[in-house]
């Protein structure tokens, strides 16, 4: 193939993939001399530059990795038949559960192919459904992304927030609901937030409007709650609620549904968050903290009568339900009206006047009716162990959920929280035959000895020889908790003998606050640990082998890839660290990065908490000529969550390490963020490339026809 240079305005130089003998040629990264000092040590940040995405430097190197990339995919020769089958596949009517709002029922549908799902309304569950707010027309490639809805008590208004281009940050619009138009309210710079309504305005939380060119990166600070009344400007609203004696703390609003209390929750600083409140049927009443300690949830379920229903942490790791009165709101004067069960409560809502709670068992869901006594009723007959979402009108007796599992589509149930009832209400017709596949699910153990549980979905009949690949996911972080849960792009890897491994590590939710502490600051190795005790289990039992385990994770997993990879570069044989933070010694530096600190601790807490992150932190233990595994780093350029700047510069380290045998590329897509929002064509365009490169590097040459038609459900 003949060898092409292209010379860059950064003196970069970049070829194309190959040069002679099949070698990949990567873009040569400049090196800054650039260094820091922490607690009287030296640490070299050669690619500091590559924080700043908004010079022309920076945009060079990011188009000479992205050729490079593209032109290694482009040569993988299954590629486009994999698409065009994952196309196919990802082509079938996904339908979401009814919500009931002013008498009439609302849900979300997207055909099979449309980048955005559709918001459609009908009066009555028998009428034929409209088209009530189409957000594939607000951009003509589908980056405008619906984030939100929240329709005014009055049911005169609707104001929906935007996303562009996956950012976090947030456009507030208002829909006039007779006739359908938008108004001129148009509210900008909000983030982390919905729309609260009380009476003709409603509340929302913004940061001050970024410098130009630092909308992206710059650290968010000073988060405000203001009251925007309907008809009025932006710069007309009025500030409710700020704190500027802690700048990075998280500040949101909701209001009853009764409109008689406004809460306001403090986040930020802890793992949890603190509550206030504000009585909105007494004129000119004061804001009233309810809580002080931030390593506790406090969330208000809602308001019935005089009686405030919360779900808590407070000296309940599994969490728990109380009650207050609403004229001793304060935590002090709160009972306890549903202990802590030994599974953890994952979710709660008041749905005809009963609270419908769901909790984790072995990170399962399975849910449970009580009535506002405390009493329990019933359990809800699931069908099997899986994830679960509920949606109802706190006055109705019929309630929705949706449910899905590994092999089980999403399906809506129509539900009766009275009888106890469940009836199939819509389920999708997928090109997919579940009877063909099994889920197993593992305890097996840590490091340590610790019990860790892990799904196995695989296809029946599999011979445990060794030999089978596996698409091992895993997250450790956050109190998040990894549930079942079902996915068209792992089909053709499912069909050609792949394992679909997911892991629930020490970090996440899964068994409560303390399962979760055990994943965080000087504990988060344990995290790594777990992960790679998952793939020496598979090994030992014979399910595979080092040669045939791609690990993949996004975000705080994309951390989990990178730091497991270094420590362990023998053990896997590819690796995908998606939107990864991979810099744990600046990342509190960029937006919102101070806000993992609970989770992580940071470079200047102490010497200690220091030397600790710098030991797993993936930009700073690659080695130079270690032999990784085929890695691809992917990022986005208007990710504001973790900014792309962790992705660049653990890339142009890991390609200055790596003895080269292996590819180590990165794939910097372009109008897209973190994940949420993302068009269904960038999510095909995206799988097909990380299934392509699993696939292609583990030596697999995969039957895929993609016109295949199978019994579906």
């Amino acid at each position: 193939m003949k060898k092409v240079t292209l010379l860059l305005a950064c003196g970069m130089i970049a070829v194309n993939t190959y040069g002679q003998k099949g070698k990949i040629v990567y873009p040569i990264t400049k090196k800054g001399n650039t260094v820091d000092i922490y607690f009287g040590e030296k640490v070299a940040d050669p690619y500091r530059w590559l924080e700043n995405d908004t010079t022309q430097e920076t945009a060079a190197w990011v188009k000479a990795q992205n050729k490079v990339t593209t032109d290694y995919l482009s040569g993988i020769p299954f590629r486009e038949k994999l698409k065009e089958r994952l196309t196919n596949l990802a082509n079938y009517e996904k339908i979401g559960a009814p919500f009931k709002k002013n008498g009439k029922y609302y849900f979300y549908k997207n055909n099979g192919l449309q980048n955005q799902s559709v918001l459609y309304v009908q009066n009555s569950l028998n009428d034929e459904p409209k088209v009530f707010l189409d957000p594939n027309k607000l951009s003509d490639d589908g980056t405008v992304a619906l984030t939100s809805i929240s329709f005014s008590k009055d049911g005169k208004y609707l104001a929906y927030t935007i996303s562009r281009s996956g950012s976090d940050w947030r456009e507030i619009y208002v829909m006039d609901l007779a006739s359908g138009k938008l108004l001129d309210d148009h509210i900008r710079w909000a983030k982390f937030t919905g729309a609260s309504w009380q009476e003709d305005g409603f509340y929302y939380s913004a940061y001050d409007a970024p410098a130009t060119g630092k909308e992206f990166s710059n650290i968010n600070e000073n988060h405000k709650i203001y009251y925007h009344k309907i008809g009025e400007p932006q710069s007309k609203d009025i500030l409710v609620y700020q704190n500027p004696k802690y700048p990075k703390r998280f500040y949101s609003a909701s209001v009853s549904e009764d409109q008689h209390v406004l809460f306001i929750y403090e986040s930020g600083e802890g793992r949890g968050n603190t509550l206030f409140m504000k009585d909105l049927t007494k004129a000119d009443a004061p804001i009233e903290q309810l809580t002080s300690d931030h390593n506790f949830d406090y969330s208000p379920i809602d308001v019935i009568g005089n009686k405030i229903y919360f779900s808590t942490t407070y000296k309940a790791p599994k969490s728990k339900i109380m009650v207050a009165d609403i004229a001793s709101p304060k935590i002090d004067s709160w009972k306890e009206l549903i202990p802590e069960s030994t599974s953890v409560l994952a979710g709660s809502e008041i749905i005809g006047g009963k609270l419908v709670l769901t909790y984790n068992k072995d990170a399962s869901n399975h849910a449970f009716v009580y009535n506002t006594d405390g009493k329990l009723l019933h359990e809800v007959k699931l069908p099997g162990l899986g994830a679960v979402g509920f949606s109802g009108d706190r006055e109705d007796n019929l309630a929705f959920y949706s449910f899905t599992s590994f092999t089980y589509p999403g399906t809506v149930f129509k539900y009766n929280v009275e009888t106890n009832e469940s009836t199939l209400y819509r389920a999708p017709k997928v090109d997919f035959n579940p009877n063909e596949f099994v889920t197993e699910q593992v305890f097996y153990p840590s490091k340590d000895g610790t019990k860790i549980p892990m799904f196995l979905t695989y296809k029946k009949g599999l011979k445990r020889d060794g030999n089978n690949p596996v698409f091992l996911y895993g997250y450790g972080g956050f109190n998040i908790s990894l549930n079942p849960g079902f996915s068209t792009f792992r089909i053709p890897f499912l069909e050609n003998g792949g394992i679909y491994a997911q892991t629930n590590l020490r970090g996440g939710g899964e068994y409560g606050e303390e399962w979760h502490v055990a994943g965080t600051k000087m504990q988060k190795q344990n995290v790594f640990d777990d992960f790679i005790s998952a793939a020496e289990y598979l090994i030992a039992n014979k399910f595979t082998s080092k040669k045939k385990i791609a690990i993949v994770g996004g975000s705080n997993g994309g951390l989990l890839v990178g730091a497991c990879v270094n420590q362990r570069p023998d053990l896997f044989r590819v690796a995908i660290p998606e939107v990864g933070v991979m810099d744990m010694l600046r990342y509190h530096k960029f937006t919102i990065g101070w806000n993992w600190a609970s989770d992580y601790g940071t470079s200047e807490d102490s010497k200690e908490m220091f030397e600790y992150l710098k030991t797993y932190s993936p930009l700073h233990t690659l080695k130079k000529g270690v032999t990784y595994p085929a890695i691809m780093v992917t990022t986005a350029d208007h990710d504001d969550r973790v900014v792309p700047a962790h992705s660049f510069k653990y890339a142009a380290a890991l390609q200055a390490a790596s003895n080269g045998k292996n590819p180590t590329l990165i794939r910097i897509d372009s109008k897209a963020g973190h994940g949420a929002g993302k068009p269904i064509s960038k999510v095909i365009d995206e799988q097909t490339d990380i299934y392509s490169f699993i696939m292609f590097n583990m030596g697999i040459k995969p039957d895929i026809d993609p016109s295949k038609k199978i019994s579906g459900m």
